[in-house]
């Protein structure tokens, strides 16, 4: 393959950057760059960033309840990456590994601890689900594929079991050299406090800002919850996960006020959200956290370097010489636009991010 440069583009902040890549890998990066004997993409005014990361979809085509297609949510949206968060367990995830080695968009998953995925709503409802050493194995011979477990904790998920599925994912964890963990959280029970106050530094807590009294929103004094702010302090990973029923504006703009920001920003994807929203695609829940409060380099910081380093993957995530080339190229278009959250609440913005390019290993794709 040639080398090519995308010639003309910005950063974020503003600072004109030039981009080289070959054979899959970023080549150099600077403000300007020689272009003589090389392919050149003339990307004049706009801006690049390194390839988008989607740290929770539901993307296995095979399931019922929650599915969709890698490329629909991943590169036709402007997204390099999507991690696919507990769609599959052991039973049905090299199914899906099949499935994924085939598309444009890079895909990685998270294992779900029971081994049957989200077949139905309540997967570990029944603990006979989770058998530790399947997950272990998955992870053992998927290095390549699995970067994460997750739990659902929440009650139509866990049932009368409590905290006790989120007590296995730990143990799982541990075995297994501190493998990045995923907590959905939602209605009670398992109250939240009890939930957080298992989960350790690096754990990524997604749904942070749902709109339920289970949340980390006090419904009667419209506060942050102080053991939400003490996970947070820990170092507990707030991800957005915004989903059909779990992002609220509010509960975001009293988290920023209070001083929580979101580490990290995805969307909980899956055909149906997709198609009749509140989702729509990354590009619509960056636009929420902006008129939240977000700046626009934070939230790409939020879906780029942020998820690279929550889910390890070393070599994504920067615009830098030797990191894959995985690059997002956008542009900003001045006109109104109503946001929904996923209680029916509306903000309205009039400055909307376009992908224009995505680069995946060096493959360009248009938008």
């Amino acid at each position: 393959m040639e080398e090519i440069v995308l010639k003309g583009g910005k950063l974020i902040t503003g600072e004109s950057c030039d981009i080289a890549f070959k054979d899959s890998k970023i080549t150099q990066v600077a403000p300007s760059i020689d272009t003589s004997d090389k392919k050149v993409i003339d990307i004049t005014g706009k801006f690049v960033s390194a390839g988008w990361i989607d740290d929770h979809v539901h993307c296995f085509e095979k399931m019922n309840l929650y599915y969709d297609f890698p490329d629909q949510v991943g590169v036709e949206k402007g997204v390099t990456t999507v991690i696919d968060a507990g769609t599959t367990g052991a039973e049905n995830i090299q199914s899906f590994y099949q499935l994924a080695k085939k598309v444009k968009t890079n895909v990685f998953a998270m294992v779900n601890i029971s081994k049957t995925g989200i077949v139905a709503q309540d997967e570990l409802a029944d603990l006979s689900n989770v058998e530790q050493g399947l997950v272990s194995k998955v992870i053992q011979d998927l290095p390549e594929f699995v970067v994460g477990i997750k739990a659902r904790m929440s009650k139509t998920v866990v049932g009368k079991n409590g905290v006790t599925p989120l007590e296995l994912a730990k143990q799982i964890q541990e075995e297994n050299q501190g493998i990045p963990l995923m907590v959905h959280i939602g209605s009670a029970p398992p109250e939240l406090s009890e939930t957080l106050s298992l989960m350790e530094k690096g754990d990524v807590l997604t749904h942070c800002f749902n709109g339920k009294s289970n949340g980390i929103l006090d419904q009667d004094t419209s506060k942050i919850k102080d053991f939400a702010h003490k996970a947070y302090d820990k170092g507990v990973v707030f991800d957005i996960g915004h989903g059909t029923d779990s992002f609220n504006f509010k509960v975001a703009e009293v988290a920023l006020q209070e001083g929580i920001k979101a580490n990290s920003i995805s969307t909980d994807i899956y055909i149906r959200n997709r198609k009749n929203g509140p989702v729509y695609d990354l590009a619509t829940t960056l636009e929420k956290l902006h008129v939240v409060g977000y700046s626009w380099p934070e939230i790409i910081e939020k879906i780029t370097v942020a998820p690279a380093k929550n889910f390890k993957l070393s070599t994504k995530g920067k615009l830098e010489k030797d990191y894959d080339a995985d690059i997002t190229v956008f542009d900003f278009v001045s006109e109104e636009k109503v946001l929904t959250d996923s209680n029916g609440f509306t903000r309205n913005t009039n400055e909307q991010i376009k992908p224009v390019k995505t680069i995946i290993g060096g493959q360009v794709y248009d938008n």
